[in-house]
């Protein structure tokens, strides 16, 4: 065990904070990792254990204080991709038959749709262009 250089237990201990990276997916834990590879490379430098503590903790913390921030950020800039009907909200239709808060027929992504207007008072024309504002089944809302 005294033969075992300092080096190799930092490796050791990086692999061993891998292994709850990989089950709970928290990315601090990589983090922790590579703050241990750090300390590894300073112990197989020959440096003493104060430096490869400060190595650890120094990388890690240094990690952890501006990757993640960066990372959430990003994450929450993603934007959303709209599919099925969350991606027909918002688009426009032609109206087949006349559309009124009753009901009536439309032209949307290039299939008929049922449709009735938002605004009980308010009617459209065939030929007429309408925004898709919300769908409630299998009946797109229009204005």
């Amino acid at each position: 065990m005294n033969d075992i250089g300092a080096w190799v237990w930092w490796l050791v201990g990086a692999a061993a904070l891998g292994i709850p990276l990989v089950v709970t997916a928290m990315p601090e834990f990589g983090m922790l990792a590579v703050g241990a590879v750090a300390a590894a490379i300073v112990a197989g430098l020959g440096f003493g254990a104060v430096p490869q503590v400060l190595a650890f903790v120094v990388v890690s913390v240094a990690l952890i204080a501006v990757v993640r921030p960066i990372a959430a950020r990003h994450a929450r800039g993603l934007p959303r991709l709209a599919t099925g009907v969350d991606a027909l909200k918002g688009r426009q239709a032609v109206v087949l038959e006349r559309v009124d808060s009753s009901g009536g027929r439309i032209k949307l992504a290039g299939e008929v749709w049922s449709a009735r207007s938002l605004d009980t008072g308010r009617a459209y024309d065939v030929g007429q262009e309408v925004d898709v504002v919300e769908i409630e089944g299998a009946t797109a809302i229009v204005i």
